[in-house]
This record gives C-alpha cells, structure tokens and sequence, in this order.
C-alpha cells in the first residue's frame, strides 16, 4: 500500500505544479492582453508584445514579421525585443524569398511551427541559411492570420541552445497571436478611418468653393450671364491661364461659347469656322459621352497625336483638364481648363471640381432649353389644336390638306410644307396633291414628278409608321435616284412623315428646307408625326363616309333594304352626334341612346378594359324596366363556348371592339334581354362603325384633354415666371433706393459735419469777443461816433441774441445728423448679409425718415406714435431688407389711418356737422417670448375687411387707386420675413377699429 501511496501523492503533486504553470501563463497572457488594448498605436503594440513574451518565455529573441503580398511572400521584421549578445534582426532588413514555396500555404490554414532543433527538422537550405544568419538554433513561429490572409509571423528564437517548446507554450504564443490580429485589424480601420476623415476636411473645403459658384450659377436667369460668371470663377479658383466652355453641333464639330483668360492670351470665342476634333466627331463625343473627364499634364508628354497637338497649339495652351456637360443623358459641350505658360501637374480635387461645376452647368443649360423649349411647345401646340380644329370642321379632304400644309409650315418656318400621295396601282409611284411653299421655291405640283425609287429603300419603313428626317441630303448615304430627285426640287433639308390610312401607307407628309441644311429638333418630329396622325384620322373618316355612302346607295337600290337604309341614315346622325362633342360622357349618354333606339334592342352598354383585362361598364341605355349595369367595382365578361351549329343558336347579344387608335379600349355591347335575336349581319356591321367612331371620338377627347393640361401647365408655368421677375425688379428698385439713401446721407453728412464742428469754435470766438465789447464800454471812455454806432446798432440786444442764434444753429444741424443717421441705418448699403443689429434703431430710423408723414398738415392732424420697446438682444438678420419691411408696414399704417380721417371728414361735410376730433394713433410694441423677437404694428384705421385681408400678400393684390401701389409690397414683406429670416407674419383686423401686423423672428438666424 505504502508504494500506491507515494506515487498518487507524486501525481498530486505534479498536477498541482502543472495547474500553477498555467495560472502563471494565464496571468500573463491577460497581463500581455491588457498592454496590447492600452493602445492603438500597431508599433507600440507590437513592441510591448515581442518584450513581454520574450520575459516570459525567457526566449534570446521575439520578433514580429509583416509580408509584402504583392512582392512574392517578401518581407520584414517590422519589431523584435532581442537578449543582449544576440543580433537584431531589424538592422539587417533581410528577406525569406522561400517562404513561399514551402510554408505560406500552411501558414494559410493557421499552422504553428515549433523547431526544437533547426538542424535536425529537415528545414531547406535558402531558410536553415536565414535562421543561421540570425544565430537560431531552436524556432517557434505562429501565423498572423487576418480574414483568411496571411498577414505575418510572430516569430520566437532561442539562439544559445536548442529547445523542446512546451504545448503550453505554444498554445500561450497561439493565444497571444490571435490578440495581435484584432490589434492589427483595429488599427488597420483607424488608419482608413483617419483617411476618411482627411479626406471629408478636404472635400468639405472644395464644396464650400463650389457652393459659392453654383450660387453664382444659379443666381441669373440669362445663360450667356451664367457662362460668364461660371468662366471668371472657375480660373480665379483654379488660378488657370483660361477657363472656356465649348458647344457641340450635331455633327461633333462645335464653338467656344464663353471664356475668361488672363491678360497676354488671345481670344477663342468667335473663332469660325466652326472648330473639328476628328477623333470626337468620329466616336460622336468619345469619352465626354460616357461623363469621362480628360486631363493631360504636358500635351508634348501625353502621346496625343499630331493633329490633336497642333489645335491645341492653336489655343495657346501647355496643359489642359477638361470635363463634360451633360444636358440630362446628352452630351452638350465640355467645360475646359487651360494652362498656357507652362505644364501643369493637375490634383483629383480640381477635375473633381470642374466635373461637378460642369454638371451645375448642364443644369442651367438644361433649365434654359426646357425654358425655350416650353414656349415653343406651347406654339406647338396651339397649331396642332388649331388644325385639328380644322380638320374637325371639315369632312372635304383637299380641304384639310390645304389647311395643314399652310398651318405647318408657318409653325416650322420650312420652305415647302406639302402632300404626297401614292397609287397603289402603279408600284409605290405617286404625285403631290397639295402643298404650301415661299416665294424663293419651285412648286413641286406642277412638275408631277414619281418617285421610281421609294419602293425598293422606303416603303416598308414607312409602313411601319417611321418618320425620316435628313438634316443634309448630301451628308447621308442615300440612293443617288433619291437624293437626284429631292435636288431636282431644290431641296437640302427632308423630313417626311407616313400618312397610314387603315394601316397601309396612303401618302406622306413632305417638310422641305430649300435654302440650307437643317437639324431637326426632336420636338418638331414630334409636331409632324402628331399632324401626319391626325391627317390619317381624317382620310380614315374619308374612308368610313365613303364606305356609308357606299353603303347607302346600294341600300336605295335594294326596296327589301329599306329599314338598313334608314339605319345608316341615322348612324350617320349618330356619327354626327358623336363628332359634335368632346365630352366623352356626353359622346357616351348620346350613342347608347341612339343606338339603343336604332337597332330597337333592350339595352346598349360601353364596357371599358382595364390594364388587367379585368373592366367595368361606364355607360348603358336601357328600356324601361330594367336595371342599369354602369358599376363602380371591376367585372370579368364571361366567354361563351362554340358549337359545331353556331349559327342557328339564338344570341341573346352581340359586341363589336371599341379601339383607340391600335389599342383595344373596350366593347360595345347590345343586349335583348326579353327574348333571344338573331342578329343581322348589317346590324352587327352597323354596330362596329359606331364602335369605330368611339374610338376615333375617345381618341380625339383623350388628345384635347392632353392638350388643355399642357397648355393650363405652360400658363401657370409663365405666370411664375412672371411673378419671380417682378419680384426681382422690386429688389432692385428697393437696393437702388438703398444706395440713393446712402449716398444722400454721405454727401450731407459731409458739409454738415464741417458747419456742427465750426460752430463749437464760432460760440466761443462770440463770447470773447463780447466779453471784450463788455469790458470796453465799462473801462474806457466812449467817442461819440462810436456811442453813435452803438444805439443804431442796438448792441444790447446783439449781445443777448447772438448766442441764442448760435445755440439755435447748433440744434438744427444736430437734427440734421440725426436724419443722416437714419438714412444711413436705413440704407445698409454695407450691410448686405446677415449680422447681429439692434431692431430698435431700425424702426427708429424708419420713423425718422417718415416723419413727414407723422406731422400735422392741412389736411389732417398730426399722427401719434406711441412706443413700448422691451430690452432686446441683438438680432442676426438682413437689416436692410427689415427696413424695407417696417417701411412698408408703417406707410400702410399711415395711408390708413388718412383714408380714415379723409372718410369721416367727408362724411361730416355731408351731414353739415362740424368735425369731431379724430385721434390718429400707431402703436409699435417689441419684446423678446421664448428666443423669438416678437414685433407688433398696429393702427386705429378703418381696419381691412376679411375677405380682402385673407390676400393681402398675394402678389399684386391691392385695393388703392391705380398709379399709387402695385400690390407687392405686403408679398415681398412676408417673403422677407418667412423665406429670409425663417419668421412668420400674420394680420389681424376689425373693420371700424384697426389693423395689427405682427412678426416674429427667430434670435438663431
């Protein structure tokens, strides 16, 4: 028992030695923890590491090893704490060029090696050389792993001997290593985030710059104002030799549109002809296309080709960055920088810079085609309403053609407007049967010229609704047949539009520019499709008329027929009904009524598709007695099977399609519901052509109503526009008046100061001289002729009024530089943005310079002015333009309270009475409610009636007499207070009692 005894108490003994060994590696791995998370700094952490480790480990070297990924597994040791005696490895700077091959993809997967003697592990040559130059003799390496990437080894050597590294100690070093990786993970996000962070500063400076130019930008309304201000501030803040913005045309040639260039440079605006980039014109804008910016630092360093040199030798220029302009997804011009005195070395934040000026710029290029573009729509449209109009009115198609040729070529100021039309019998060949054209062109209908060409290159293309439009037929790569006969008639420019009748080509609409190439704008290919529609809804109507009439006289021919005919005549009626108006629910109500009453049925119903083929009935005439079907929720009509004897079953209803254009709208539905019908085959056709002629009506209602919201769009659209330059045209006027006040009071204020400032020295010469008049008639015996001049000078009262004139002179330039003062105050020509400013000496200016005003005359007593000014703080706002509001408020103040004196005098004339006194009174309070400057106004006038007071600052609302107001000054008021100083203003009145104005504005502003 004694021998079990001892060794169980060796076994206690040894485990309890072992759990001590690891609760000291355990203290020290936390101790060694916490020193890593002391810091983010990766040196300090990596050398508190390798020292802490190599006291532990008691190892002759610790060190730290970092590869280089893109050098081939090459690195370095980035820190070491090494024993003394022992070589660093830091000084060396060697690299494990065969690393790679034999350990990184193990390293990879998290493998540790532990080399208890370097000799004897079977280690390759190239890396037993490397641990040897470093005197190793025993080697634990463990991998920094960051994200599956091999980042580094945390290396320890024992140089003195040979070592059999402990599980513990390995897994200590393991543990140790997985803290360095979440160091160097840290400390990697901190550095990108210190990068962030610089580089927000940086472009938070640059957006400031910019802010100032795209307000500047912004600012006018003329474009070629813009281009100017853009170019000037642009080389001021790139510190370039030119700044210039260069238009594309159509065909990638193009103009520099404005510039800005230091003195000694010449001009490039104006250069003609127009300037040719081969390489843009032959990839139609290259780069700029794809929103690409293009900088060359030396244009002789860059390999741009020869031609490209030698213009931009032309334009004076060493250097260039240039960026696109973008008019929505097109590419408009490009905005260019230049260098002419020497190369340039350009930085990512100018190009960053001029590409986002460029953008501002296609916006305001964007902004004044869309300004332009609106009227010229507008006029657009008014012509096409007008010559739908026309072709409305008229059934007779020589007619409309006439209308439209001379409609269209006013609006498009072409040379030719005219009408082709084919025969279909002689193989596309055709002649023009209408057209409109000016004096300095060939008619082309008295040539009766066949186009023997179209078939083979055309036809088919405009068959299928195209419109071609040709700027120069002469730049194209078009059929010599083709372009022979278009010279034949003198024309350059071509756009041609199909004209489809039914769906096969009838004809075309020819535009024709004779003296010039021309580039068709979209919106004008627009207008020709619309007027080539509408003239293929008419020869449609032709069609259909035709067809009834044809119909018709086969009906008179036939007396079995007659009850048809009589039906035609009033589908005709109902056609009629149907063309007469434009309101759909009118077209609706009229068609199923006189449907309904034409085929004698129970019951005709409109049923309209929805997107989802679902639908609904929006429209039935039915007979008495039975219920209507127009309902609001979506309904599906069911399908009926066939039979194989389809045609002796009776149907009890018949639908025909309702078709808008190309799309099926929804049905017309005629129902017997009483007993079944067999339905004729004319009442079934008769059926459709009201089903066509809704079609064609819904259409018609449809584009009208397009219309008039376009047109109800441009009007509001133009009436702001209006509005805003009104606006504007205040402003000035009251910056003017500003500057007109300032100026006064300047030149005042000058011979003022020069007469207060003389006065002082004036009194007091006075009163010496009379203290030596006193002192001589006192002391000294007088001559006669003196005493003589004395009485007839009456020296007395000289010598007691003298000094009252002076103390009166001294007053009334002192009153003076208090009016100075307030024109001064109130002008703040100087004071233009926002600043802290005392409201007090505002309004107290402001009732200076109206004093005038305040003071009795001959028509009326004088008005009291009654102040409660609470101690306020200094307010950040626009002083100037307070001003113009508390002027505006104080002499609608005045005007009201003399139409109310003017009112109760005129009354008391009437009834004979003597005038009783009428007190004439302003109030102005101010005080300070929860970080707000409140302001009250208020008069004991006539008040306002409600239902003029609900408008007061709407623009150009105003109840004086025509000459004496325009209505804006309330509107720019409250656009002051709301819009500048984020405030509110509001009025209050009683009529009979008086008004009160009250505003209130933040102290934050």
């Amino acid at each position: 028992m004694e021998p079990n005894s001892n060794f169980t108490e060796n076994q206690l003994l040894l485990s309890s030695a072992q759990l001590q060994e690891q609760l000291e590696q355990q203290k020290a791995l936390a101790s060694v923890i916490v020193r890593i998370r002391e810091s983010l700094d990766l040196e300090k952490i990596f050398q508190t590491t390798v020292t802490q480790v190599r006291q532990l480990l008691n190892a002759d070297r610790v060190a730290v090893f970092q590869f280089d990924r893109e050098q081939n597994w090459e690195g370095e040791f980035v820190s070491e704490d090494v024993a003394i005696g022992w070589d660093s490895a830091m000084a060396v700077k060697v690299y494990d060029h065969c690393f790679g091959e034999q350990f990184a993809a193990s390293y990879e997967q998290g493998r540790v090696q532990a080399v208890a003697d370097i000799y004897k592990a079977g280690l390759s040559d190239c890396h037993l050389a490397i641990l040897s130059k470093f005197q190793v003799q025993a080697n634990l390496v463990v991998p920094l792993s960051r994200k599956q990437e091999l980042w580094g080894l945390l290396c320890i050597h024992q140089c003195s001997e040979t070592r059999e590294w402990k599980e513990s100690e390995i897994e200590f070093i393991r543990q140790i290593a997985d803290h360095l990786v979440v160091a160097i993970q840290q400390g990697k996000h901190l550095h990108e985030v210190q990068l962030q962070a610089a580089k927000l500063a940086q472009a938070v400076q640059r957006d400031q710059v910019i802010a100032k130019i795209v307000d500047e930008i912004r600012s006018p309304l003329d474009i070629e104002t813009i281009f100017k201000t853009t170019t000037q501030e642009i080389r001021k803040l790139l510190q370039a030799d030119r700044v210039a913005i260069f238009s594309f045309n159509p065909d990638w040639s193009g103009n520099f549109v404005a510039e800005s260039f230091a003195e000694g440079w010449t001009a490039l605006v104006g250069i003609q002809p127009a300037i040719a980039d081969t390489y843009l014109q032959q990839t139609q804008g290259g780069r700029y296309v794809n929103n690409e910016t293009f900088i060359v630092n030396d244009i002789y360093q860059a390999g741009l080709t020869d031609c490209h040199i030698t213009l931009l030798e032309q334009f004076q220029t060493k250097a260039f960055a240039t960026a696109p302009i973008l008019q929505g997804d097109q590419l408009w011009g490009i905005i260019a920088v230049y260098q002419n005195a020497s190369p340039r070395e350009w930085q990512s934040y100018e190009v960053e810079s001029l590409s986002k000026i460029g953008r501002h710029i296609g916006v305001a290029v964007r902004h004044h085609k869309l300004l332009a573009y609106a009227q010229y729509q507008a006029e657009q449209q008014k012509t096409l309403t007008s010559v739908i109009t026309r072709i409305r009115e008229s059934l007779d198609l020589d007619t409309i053609f006439h209308t439209t040729v001379t409609e269209a070529r006013q609006m498009l100021q072409a040379d030719r407007v005219a009408v082709f039309r084919f025969d279909p019998q002689k193989d596309w060949e055709g002649e023009f049967i209408s057209e409109d054209f000016v004096s300095e062109c060939n008619s082309v209908m008295a040539e009766k010229v066949y186009d023997y060409c179209f078939g083979e290159n055309f036809a088919h293309l405009y068959a299928q609704g195209r419109v071609n439009a040709i700027a120069d037929i002469y730049q194209g790569k078009f059929p010599g047949c083709y372009v022979q006969i278009l010279a034949k008639f003198q024309v350059r420019a071509n756009m041609v539009a199909p004209l489809l009748k039914e769906g096969e080509l009838w004809g075309l609409l020819c535009i024709h520019q004779c003296t010039a190439p021309r580039y068709w704008q979209p919106s004008e290919i627009e207008f020709a499709s619309q007027i080539a529609e509408q003239l293929g809804v008419a020869l449609k109507q032709d069609s259909y008329l035709k067809q009834v009439q044809m119909q018709v006289v086969q009906l008179a021919e036939a007396t079995e027929r007659e009850k048809a005919m009589e039906r035609q005549e009033l589908l005709a009626a109902t056609i009629d009904k149907i063309r007469q108006s434009l309101d759909i629910k009118t077209i609706f109500r009229t068609t199923t009524h006189a449907v309904r009453e034409l085929l004698e049925v129970e019951r005709i119903a409109i049923y309209r598709f929805n997107p989802d083929w679902s639908g609904k009935f929006v429209a039935d005439s039915f007979k008495d007695g039975w219920k209507a079907v127009v309902q609001t929720q979506p309904m599906i009509i069911e399908t009926f099977e066939d039979t194989d004897d389809d045609n002796e079953l009776p149907r009890n209803e018949t639908f025909v399609p309702i078709r808008e254009g190309e799309k099926l709208w929804g049905l017309l539905v005629a129902y017997q519901n009483s007993q079944p019908r067999y339905w004729k085959e004319e009442e079934i056709n008769l059926l459709a052509q009201v089903g066509v002629q809704l079609g064609i009506a819904i259409q018609q209602a449809e584009l009208l109503e397009q219309t008039k919201r376009q047109t109800l769009e441009l009007s509001q659209t133009l009436q702001e526009l209006k509005q805003t330059q009104t606006r504007l045209i205040q402003g000035e006027k009251m910056a003017g008046l500003g500057q007109l006040l300032a100026g006064v009071a300047h030149e005042i204020n000058n011979p003022i100061s020069f007469i207060f400032g003389n006065l002082i020295h004036l009194s007091e010469y006075t009163q010496e001289l009379l203290k030596v008049v006193k002192l001589y008639r006192q002391n000294s015996s007088i001559l006669p002729t003196i005493q003589e001049q004395i009485d007839k000078s009456d020296l007395d009262f000289l010598i007691e009024d003298l000094p009252k004139t002076l103390e009166s002179m001294k007053v009334g330039t002192e009153r003076i530089c208090d009016i100075v003062l307030s024109l001064r105050n109130f002008s703040r020509t100087d004071e233009a943005e926002l600043k802290p400013v005392d409201i007090h000496e505002g309004l107290d200016s402001t009732l200076l310079i109206l004093g005038h005003r305040l003071k009795n005359n001959n028509d009326r007593p004088a008005i009291e002015i009654i102040k409660q000014y609470d101690n306020l703080p200094l307010i950040e706002c626009y002083p100037a333009q307070l001003n113009q509001v508390f002027m505006n408020l104080l002499s609608n103040s005045i005007d009201a309270l003399e139409e109310k004196f003017n009112t109760i005098q005129q009354r008391s004339l009437k009834l004979l009475q003597t005038c009783p006194r009428i007190p004439l009174t302003i109030w102005i309070n101010t005080h300070a409610i929860n970080n707000q400057i409140v302001i009250r106004i208020a008069d004991n006038g006539l008040g306002i009636p409600e239902e003029v007071r609900s408008h007061i600052f709407d623009p150009f609302f105003t109840t004086k007499a025509p000459g004496k107001g325009t209505g804006l000054g309330l509107s720019i008021s409250h656009q002051i207070v709301v819009e500048k100083h984020h405030g509110q203003m509001k009025c209050s009145s009683k009529p009979g009692e008086g008004t009160e104005f009250l505003i209130e504005i933040p102290c934050g502003n």
